[in-house]
This record gives structure tokens, sequence and C-alpha cells, in this order.
């Protein structure tokens, strides 16, 4: 029987070398790339028969496109619809990560801190350079907010810096944390199974009430992940 933390343990499956970098396509790589697969096929399937009145798979589509402008309405105002399709983009991304890692001898690539950090300080430097093609020099206003004292500017302007780096920090931990734990419970209690033999219907029972557990955990981590990714960018876009 493995261990918990052997599911989380990257493995090569086409080895690449440059030099003496690894770039090898790992199990991570491909269900990365298996969540952005199946959130297009589905999406595709769903709006293929396109109607006035929509059928079934056509509202599922349709609920997720008015889900995510509701979340861009409320959290960063009418202006951050043109944003869209990068918002749209991170919560399926995400979310499919999530579901992907509930399948049996899957990979859960949101429980990786490289993965999910990369996608954040994309998510950072995305906010930045929107900020900055908005307010130009402006934007430098967001390490010294207005009405600051120039006298505690020495103070003030570290501590903003601090808090925008920190910023994709805080999406990667929040997410990589929640996930991870969740699997290991699955993993520990899974174990009891095959100890037990005959007698592991209880914690069958207790694994298919976490399993119940993570579909929700995963959905509402990729909720949370997006709309902190809206207000950043919010703050990226409005003064304050």
């Amino acid at each position: 029987m493995s261990g918990p933390m052997e599911q989380f343990v990257v493995k090569p499956i086409i080895p690449i070398k440059i030099s003496d970098i690894d770039v090898s396509f790992t199990n991570s790589s491909l269900f990365m790339v298996l969540a952005v697969i199946c959130s297009t096929l589905l999406l595709s399937i769903c709006i293929r028969k396109r109607s006035l009145v929509p059928n079934k798979s056509q509202s599922i589509a349709e609920l997720l496109y008015e889900f995510i402008g509701g979340l861009i309405d409320n959290n960063i105002g009418k202006d951050g619809r043109k944003y869209f399709s990068v918002i749209f983009t991170i919560f399926t991304f995400v979310a499919f990560g999530n579901f992907l890692g509930l399948m049996p001898y899957s990979f859960t690539f949101t429980s990786h801190l490289a993965a999910v950090g990369a996608l954040s300080l994309l998510a950072l430097l995305f906010n930045i350079c929107v900020g900055i093609k908005k307010k130009k020099w402006g934007y430098l206003r967001v390490f010294l907010p207005k009405g600051i004292p120039l006298g505690i500017a020495p103070l003030i302007i570290p501590i903003e810096m601090i808090s925008l780096i920190s910023k994709p920090f805080s999406l990667t931990v929040r997410l990589v944390a929640n996930m991870t734990v969740g699997h290991i419970m699955l993993k520990i209690i899974a174990s009891f199974v095959v100890v037990l033999g005959v007698g592991g219907f209880v914690p069958v029972l207790f694994n298919c009430a976490i399993i119940s557990f993570e579909i929700f955990v995963a959905l509402l981590q990729a909720f949370i992940y997006t709309v902190l990714s809206c207000i950043y960018l919010s703050d990226a876009l409005h003064d304050h």
C-alpha cells in the first residue's frame, strides 16, 4: 500500500532534457492538458446546437456564462467585462483541475505549489499590465495611495509592495492547502478499507462522504480563487 504522499509525486511521462534543464512532460503536465481538453469539449458539446430557447446542455453553458459574468460585475464592475475570457479561463481551468484530481489513478496538479504558483504569478503580471495600460504612470499610486503624507512614504511604499507581491502567494497557498489535505484524508481512510477487508465497509462509507464533500470543496476553491482574482484585478483598475 503506497503512502498518502505518493499521490503528489511528479513523474516524467516523456523525459526531455535541454542541457541540464529538465523539461519533461510529466503527469502534472498531462492533467493540465486534460483539464483544457475536457473543459473545451464540454463547452463545445453544450453549445453545438444553439437555439433561442436553450436546451438542457445549452443551459449549462449559459448558466456558467452568467455565473462568471455575475462575479465580474460584483467584484470588478461593468468595465471588467472586457476581461471576461481571462476570468472564465481561470475558473474552468482550476475547477476542472480540481475535479479531475478526484478520479481514481489521477493526478491533482492544483495541489502543487509550482503549478498553481505559476498560474497565480501570471494573474499578477496580467493585473499589473492592465493597471499600467489604464493608468500609465498613475499606476504607481498603488504603492502610495492618495491622502498618505509624504513623510511616511518610506514606510508605506515597502508595505504596499509586499502586499502586492503576497497576492499570488495567498492565492496559491489557499488552493494548494485545501486540495492537498482532502486527498491525504481520502488516501488514509482508503488504506483502512484494505486492512480491514470485509469489515472495511465503514471506511468506504466515510470515503464516500469525504468524496461528496471534496466535490463541493473543488467547486468552492475554484470559486474563491476566481473571486480573489477578480478583486485583485479590480484593485489594478480602480483607485481606492
